[in-house]
């Protein structure tokens, strides 16, 4: 199975993903261990794939690329 994800995309998610996973209410949400597998999986090809987390403007980089996402969902989720 091949997913597509924007540069933009795959930053914010991985970012969000890198935030959230190993934090215990998150954890609680998760009834199937086995879905761990697939997030480990997808955290990990991400992090393998995107140079830019090593980089010293990291967090302007994922601000920027949250702003042109939020852009352009218009109005859902507001």
């Amino acid at each position: 199975m091949n997913i597509e994800l924007t540069d933009d995309q795959a930053l914010v998610l991985s970012d969000w993903m890198n935030r959230v996973m190993h934090r215990e209410d998150f954890a609680a949400l998760i009834d199937d261990r086995a879905v761990w597998s697939a997030l480990f999986r997808i955290s990990g090809s991400l992090e393998t794939q995107l140079s830019s987390i090593f980089d010293s403007s990291y967090s302007e980089q994922v601000d920027a690329a949250r702003q042109r996402l939020i852009g352009e969902l218009g109005e859902f989720g507001e």
